[in-house]
């Protein structure tokens, strides 16, 4: 996939990788009527990750993909793709770009194998064993019509259809909804071989566990707002984890004062607590009074997910400016 030459598809080689940003917005914001979509996002994401981007429904997150694909225009502000600019580049970029959609829709009355020859086509001629490979991967019978096939397996038409160009950018949107577990590994293997060869990928899911395990940072938007961008191991440590403590009679007095402590429960003799930074402090007090038992549960993307979330500002409110890391 390299940059200076004509790829085996027909489609002029992409932007350079080697450095850089694949995609950036400044102030991008998209208002329908009175209705925020996505309002002032700043937001880079680097040649070569793996960048996740997060939030409840109607968070912004579909509105912001067909920002970046050109499918919609902004209210204000802009976004580019390896630094170009969609407004005046658009078509160029997009045969540089794999996407799959949250609300997939194809063909219904044409045959597995005449979907993908045809967009195979339009790309400007994928080779045949490319996409076919793709299908063999993800277990998929080419044979049936659309109309025929699960929702599992109209799915794995459109992972083949994003993927089978080897796009410098890849735009998932719920990528792996409807498919078993199995041909989710197989999928997160393709993932890490297209990165491998320099590509980029966007990836908005509601199965917090696939980002954690495939992004190297991610986003979390809210109600049209960017609350935090972050790595996913920094986004971890952030999270509030869930601690208890047994203690042979009853709970000690204090415990909530403690810096950090926060959602206290006491049943009996245990005590139940979300802690935001070191347990130092709780677990000396917890000490000092005899505790004899001591469960924690580590934070994870989904921690991090809920605390952020359910601390964003209600519909209407100013938003805080997000936590970021370095681009």
């Amino acid at each position: 996939m390299s940059s200076t030459a004509t790829r085996a598809t027909g489609i002029p080689a992409g932007p350079p990788r080697a450095e850089g940003l694949a995609v950036e917005t400044v102030g991008l914001t998209k208002r329908y009527g009175r209705a925020v979509g996505i309002e002032d996002l700043d937001l880079q994401v680097r040649v070569g990750e793996v960048f996740g981007f997060l939030g409840p429904n109607g968070a912004g997150k579909t509105t912001t993909i067909r920002l970046l694909l050109g499918l919609i225009h902004p209210t204000a502000g802009r976004a580019s793709l390896f630094g170009m600019d969609l407004a005046t580049t658009g078509p160029r970029i997009r045969a540089h770009l794999g996407y799959v959609p949250g609300d997939l829709s194809l063909w219904e009355r044409m045959h597995g194998h005449d979907v993908l020859g045809h967009l195979a086509l339009l790309r400007g001629g994928v080779p045949e064993r490319a996409w076919r490979t793709l299908a063999e991967r993800f277990d998929l019978d080419l044979q049936p019509r659309v109309r025929e096939l699960s929702k599992g397996n109209r799915q794995k038409l459109g992972l083949i259809q994003a993927l089978m160009h080897e796009p410098d950018l890849l735009v998932l949107d719920e990528p792996t909804s409807g498919l078993d577990p199995l041909v989710q590994v197989e999928f997160h293997a393709v993932l890490r071989e297209l990165v491998a060869r320099g590509a980029t990928v966007f990836l908005s899911s509601h199965v917090l566990a696939e980002v954690e395990q495939v992004a190297d940072r991610a986003a979390i938007v809210a109600r049209g707002h960017l609350l935090v961008v972050d790595d996913i191991e920094a986004l971890r440590g952030q999270a509030r984890r869930r601690i208890e403590l047994d203690f042979p009679r009853d709970v000690p007095p204090g415990l909530a004062d403690v810096p950090g402590v926060a959602d206290l429960r006491v049943v009996g003799g245990r005590a139940s607590c979300s802690v935001t930074g070191s347990l130092t402090e709780l677990l000396r007090l917890a000490t000092a009074h005899g505790v004899v038992d001591v469960h924690t549960h580590e934070p994870d993307l989904e921690d991090a997910f809920v605390g952020y979330v359910s601390a964003a500002p209600a519909a209407g409110s100013p938003a805080p400016p997000p936590a970021a890391s370095a681009p």
